[in-house]
C-alpha cells in the first residue's frame, strides 16, 4: 500500500528536490501507524530560493493575461477529477477520512480552481468622472505581490487550493506551506498545476518547522500577502511578524460552532443532520457543530435520537468500505480529545457515549456524547477539534442566543426550526461568519468562507475570495 503514497518532495522554482541533504519526518498513516515516506524539510538556503524564484515569477505570471491565467487553473481542475480516486487515496492514507469524504474533498477542490478561473477574469475596475474637463480617471485592480500561504492537515486539498486558486487567478505567485503530517495531496494539487502549464517559481510547495520557515517568509521584503488557516494562538503570533512587516494577513482560525435545536425543529432530521456533520472528518473540522443546546421540552427525545445516530456510525480505516468515521490524524489530538473529556467527568458531565480511545492500532477515539457539562469543564470553553459533543437543554431563546455568543470564537453556528420568524431572528443574532438554518454543509466554492471575532478576518471562495490578492491603483490623466 506504501507504492500508492509514493515520495515526498519540495517544489522550488519547478525543481521537485528530494530528501537528500536535508533534515526529514516521518508521514505517518493515523489508521495503522505504518510509516507512509520521508518528508523533505526546507534548508534556509531552498527558502531563499523560493523567495527568489517567487519574486521573478510574478513579475511574469502578472504579465500573463487573466484569460490565459484561468486556461492553467480550468485545466488543473481537469486534471484534479481525472486523478480524483488516486489522490483521494493517498488522502485518507495520510489524514485518515474516509474515502468518500478524501472524494468529495478533491472534487470541491477542482470547483475552486474552476470558480477562481473565471473569477480571475472579472477583478473590474472603474471608470470616475472628473470634475475637470479633460482629465480621465481610472481605477485598477492589480495583483498585490507573491504570497505566503499557510495551511493545515484536517483539509489538505482544499484549504490549500483555495489560498492557491485565488491568488494564481488574482496574478499572484505563492509560497504555500502546507501541513507536514498530511503533504502528499498538496504535492499533487501543485504537480497538476505544473502540468497543466503553471510557469516555474509561480507556485513553491515547502515543508518543515513552522515558526522558522513563517517567520523568515512573513518577514522577507520580498513577499506582500500572508494567508494563514490554524489555531488561535498561532493566528496571534502570524499577525504580530506581519504587523511588523506592515503586510495584509488573511485569518481563518479556530470555531466552537453553537447549535440551537427549537421545539418546533425536526427533531429526528437534526439529530441525523448533526451527527453526521459533528463527526465528519472525525470532528477535525473548525465549521464542527459542537455545543447543542436544545429546548427542554425535546431535549430527551433529541438526545435519545442523537445516541442512537451516533452509535450506529461504523468506525475504522478509511479506505474500507462502509467507514462513517476514520482516526484522529495524529497523536496531538488524541492526547488533547482524552483530557478534555477526563476534565468533564471530573466536573461533573456525563458521558452518554464513547468517551475513550478504541484499542489496538491506530488512533482511533469513540464518537463522544457529553450531557450536563458544568461551565467550569474546559469543553465549554475550548475548541476540541475532535469527536466530542456537548448537548445542554435551554429554557428560552434569548438564554440559548446568549450562551451561543457567549465564546469569543465566531466562525460557524447552526439552528433547526420550522419557524421563518425565529430563523431569521437566529440569523440576524448569531456572531458568526457562517450560519446554517436546518443544515450544516457551508463548504462551497461559490460562497465565502470566514468568521468574526477570535476566528479570523477576511473570507476564502466566493466572489469575496479573490479581493484581498488584489491592490486598487488610481490613475489620473490629463
Amino acid at each position: 500500500m506504501a507504492d500508492a503514497y509514493g515520495d515526498l518532495y519540495l517544489l522550488i522554482d519547478g525543481q521537485w528536490l528530494g530528501a537528500e541533504g536535508r533534515e526529514t519526518s516521518s508521514v505517518r498513516n493515523p489508521a495503522t501507524g505504518d510509516v507512509l515516506g520521508q518528508l523533505p524539510h526546507a534548508t534556509r538556503s531552498d527558502l531563499d530560493r523560493a523567495v527568489k524564484s517567487s519574486k521573478r515569477a510574478f513579475g511574469v505570471w502578472r504579465r500573463t493575461s487573466a484569460y490565459d491565467r484561468a486556461k492553467v487553473l480550468r485545466r488543473t481542475a481537469e486534471l484534479l477529477r481525472e486523478r480524483r480516486d488516486m489522490i483521494a487515496t493517498k488522502l485518507t492514507m495520510e489524514q485518515g477520512k474516509p474515502f468518500f469524504e478524501a472524494q468529495y474533498e478533491l472534487s470541491s477542490s477542482a470547483d475552486y480552481f474552476e470558480w477562481f478561473a473565471e473569477e480571475g477574469r472579472r477583478t473590474y475596475g472603474r471608470v470616475v468622472p472628473s470634475r475637470r474637463e479633460g482629465v480621465h480617471q481610472l481605477v485598477k485592480r492589480e495583483p498585490i505581490g507573491p504570497v505566503v500561504a499557510f495551511s493545515p492537515w484536517n483539509f489538505p486539498a482544499i484549504t490549500p487550493t483555495r489560498k492557491i486558486a485565488a491568488a494564481l487567478a488574482a496574478g499572484c505567485s505563492v509560497i504555500i506551506k502546507p501541513g507536514e503530517e498530511c503533504p502528499a495531496t498538496a504535492l499533487e494539487i501543485a504537480r497538476a498545476l505544473e502540468e497543466a502549464g503553471l510557469p516555474p517559481g509561480v507556485l513553491n510547495v515547502v515543508f518543515g518547522d513552522p515558526a522558522e520557515i513563517s517567520g523568515y517568509l512573513i518577514a522577507s521584503p520580498e513577499t506582500r500577502k500572508v494567508s494563514f488557516t490554524g489555531s488561535v494562538p498561532v493566528g496571534r503570533h502570524l499577525s504580530r511578524i506581519a504587523g511588523d512587516a506592515l503586510k495584509p494577513i488573511s485569518l481563518e482560525l479556530g470555531g466552537h460552532a453553537p447549535v440551537i435545536v427549537c421545539s418546533d425543529a425536526n427533531i429526528e432530521n437534526a439529530a441525523t443532520v448533526l451527527a453526521a456533520g459533528k463527526f465528519r472528518g472525525t470532528g477535525q473540522i473548525c465549521l464542527s457543530p459542537t455545543r447543542i443546546l436544545v429546548d427542554r421540552s425535546v431535549y430527551e427525545t433529541f438526545l435519545e435520537l442523537f445516541v442512537r445516530v451516533t452509535r450506529a456510525l461504523k468506525i475504522g480505516n478509511g479506505l474500507e468500505e462502509g467507514t462513517d468515521v476514520g482516526p484522529l490524524s495524529n497523536e496531538r489530538r488524541l492526547k488533547a480529545i482524552d483530557e478534555l473529556v477526563a476534565d468533564a467527568r471530573e466536573v461533573g458531565a456525563r458521558i452518554v457515549t464513547g468517551g475513550e480511545p478504541l484499542p489496538g492500532p491506530g488512533l482511533f477515539y469513540k464518537p463522544t456524547i457529553l450531557a450536563d457539562v458544568p461551565f467550569t469543564a474546559r469543553i465549554m470553553h475550548e475548541e476540541p477539534f475532535g469527536p466530542i459533543a456537548v448537548v445542554q437543554p435551554f429554557d428560552t431563546l434569548e438564554e440559548a442566543i446568549e450562551e451561543s455568543n457567549r465564546l469569543p470564537y465566531g466562525l460557524a453556528a447552526y439552528a433547526f426550526t420550522e419557524s421563518t420568524r425565529t430563523a431569521v431572528r437566529i440569523g440576524n443574532e448569531f456572531e458568526a461568519g457562517m450560519i446554517g438554518i436546518n443544515h450544516t454543509n457551508m463548504i462551497v466554492c461559490e460562497l465565502p468562507f470566514g468568521g468574526v471575532k477570535h476566528s479570523g478576518h477576511g473570507s476564502e471562495g466566493g466572489s469575496e475570495g479573490i479581493q484581498s490578492y488584489l491592490v486598487n491603483k488610481f490613475i489620473s490623466q490629463v
